[in-house]
């Protein structure tokens, strides 16, 4: 952001990518110029400070390293990938538990079961076929409770 009045349109343009975890960056203006209040307030608020094409530079660097082509390395503590064993019946009753009939985030599934998200992710694959899952906006789930 170079110039933003207070009440300017790209203000919220910044505002919602830095909610979206974007980068925002900020050139800097004098605080007696009515044009450079929205972006001196983006700075207040965490904006990078940019006064040359360095600090823009110096930002990105850590995603220049990333390998954005390669899968990323996820590991289970103490499961070898290889030996992963498909959700028993006690997992399916868990993660059924774990469901009711208003939207729950699948995240939260996870989370309350304890067990691998590759394992509740097929759990309500298998319920979803079985016409026994609602899915909601927003990676909610419900369960169909006259299933």
């Amino acid at each position: 952001m170079v110039e933003a009045a207070e009440k300017s349109g790209s203000l919220i343009t910044a505002r919602m990518a830095a909610d979206f975890g974007r980068i925002v960056f900020a050139v800097p203006g004098s605080p007696l110029d009515p044009r450079c209040h929205g972006t001196n307030a983006l700075l207040k608020q965490g904006a990078v400070v940019t006064t040359g094409p360095e600090d823009v530079l110096e930002a990105l660097a850590p995603l220049s390293q990333l390998d954005l082509f390669e899968p990323p390395v996820v590991e289970e503590p103490g499961k070898d990938a290889g030996t992963m064993l498909p959700p028993d019946d006690d997992d399916r009753h868990a993660i059924i538990s774990a469901l009711g009939p208003t939207p729950t985030e699948i995240d939260d599934i996870i989370r309350h079961t304890g067990l691998p998200a590759s394992s509740v992710y097929l759990v309500l694959l298998e319920l979803d076929l079985a016409g026994r899952l609602y899915r909601h906006p927003g990676g909610f789930v419900s369960i169909a409770l006259d299933g």
